[in-house]
């Protein structure tokens, strides 16, 4: 009898411990396995979710500290909302010295060029030299002409490929209502996440201030007595000549100037050295990105072509530069500073209080946190807000 109570006993201790023995191992499995799909430095942390600008439901942590920014002007973003701390790692166009820099936030975040290299430029991202780095949150931004099944595809595919939640947002622009309501919400979505709310609020009713202020200037101008004008050799992923142009250029937009290529209809166009010639603009205004062209681009083509030289701007002297705001992605900045340039030129009496240079320096210090403008401007020749001789 006792000898059968000692072997019962003996059993149940040695089931026991196999039962012990199993719970430890499926713990050990189950935290492995959490390992490989949550970055190191994120294991236990607390999470939340949330939509990104594409509909997408993403898991991100709760307090997000590290991010690297993939896309066009995704990093520009950031420099807006003052995070600029939050970046640990960036894209190729930022770690190469560009021979004409036109992009304030880079101007003013110089840091950036050293930090390490998450793949290239325009969204070609590396997921192993990301995994490397370790962000907590992937931002990325999808250009204009992206549709959005190809920029959700893209975010899919990278968020699976790192194990990093990938939060993916239109770009936006100012040309456009839904332009504009799209840069808005990717302000607030990334102000949300990375605990900067205020400054995204704070830097759009900068934003709406201004544009009322551009527009209430020139409003109760009639529209037979608004001026025309044409801006050519508009920068286009990469500097162009005289015929690239923007029918919906909004710094004419913004203070009411008539655009001789508004029928065209789109963001980007070439136009016909004709259709310059025969609408025959009060106004031309140079985009200077256009002296990255070997020969000069759109300014030696005003100064040599015959056919221009009868212009009416040319005979009054009416041409002038203005800065490139397409430099990887829309620089908003310099899309308002431009608006009050030209609104001082072609209506000077309604913009008499203002001085374009120092109008232009607060309002880069708005955006970016440095009045960039005469650096910037110097990478063009000083070029930009002055009469062009041709």
């Amino acid at each position: 009898m006792k000898k059968s109570i000692v072997i019962l006993i003996g059993i149940t201790l040695l089931v026991c411990a196999c039962v012990a023995f199993a719970g430890c191992t499926g713990t050990a499995a189950s935290s492995t396995s959490t390992t490989k799909a949550i970055p190191e430095h994120a294991s236990g942390s607390s999470t939340m979710t949330i939509m990104d600008g594409y509909g997408r439901t993403v898991a991100i942590p709760a307090n997000t500290e590290t991010i690297v920014c993939s896309g066009s002007g995704c990093l520009r973003y950031i420099s807006y909302l003052g995070a600029q701390g939050t970046i640990i790692g960036v894209d190729s166009i930022e770690n190469t010295k560009q021979a004409v820099e036109g992009r304030a936030y880079a101007l003013a975040n110089p840091q950036f060029s050293s930090l390490p290299l998450i793949g290239e430029y325009r969204g070609k991202d590396d997921p192993e030299k990301i995994i490397s780095i370790g962000p907590q949150v992937v931002f990325k931004t999808a250009s204009l002409t992206e549709q959005p099944a190809s920029a959700m595809a893209a975010a899919d595919l990278l968020q699976n490929r790192t194990g990093i939640p990938v939060v993916e947002m239109p770009y936006g622009d100012l040309a456009t209502e839904k332009g504009t309501a799209d840069s808005f919400a990717t302000l607030r979505l990334m102000g949300s996440i990375t605990g900067t709310s205020a400054r995204a609020d704070e830097l759009i009713a900068y934003i709406n201030a201004t544009k009322a202020d551009l527009k209430k200037r020139t409003m109760d101008i009639p529209a037979s007595e608004q001026k025309t004008a044409y801006v050519g050799g508009v920068s286009y992923a990469g500097p162009h000549g005289i015929v690239s142009t923007e029918p919906a250029y909004p710094p004419f937009a913004l203070v009411n100037v008539r655009n001789i290529a508004g029928s065209a209809g789109t963001q980007h166009a070439d136009v016909s050295k004709e259709t310059i010639v025969g609408a025959d603009p009060q106004f031309i205004f140079i985009d200077v990105g256009t002296l990255q062209v070997p020969d000069g681009g759109a300014i030696t083509e005003l100064r040599t072509n015959a056919a221009f030289s009868d212009l009416t701007a040319v005979r009054n002297k009416n041409v002038y530069g203005v800065l490139p705001y397409n430099f990887y992605s829309t620089n908003y900045e310099s899309v308002l500073a431009d608006a009050y340039f030209i609104g001082k030129t072609v209506y000077p009496d309604r913009f008499s209080d203002i001085d374009p240079a120092a109008k232009a320096d607060e309002i880069y210090t708005m955006f970016v946190g440095k009045p960039v403008f005469a650096e910037l401007n110097g990478n063009y020749n000083s070029t930009g807000f002055q009469p062009i001789a041709v």
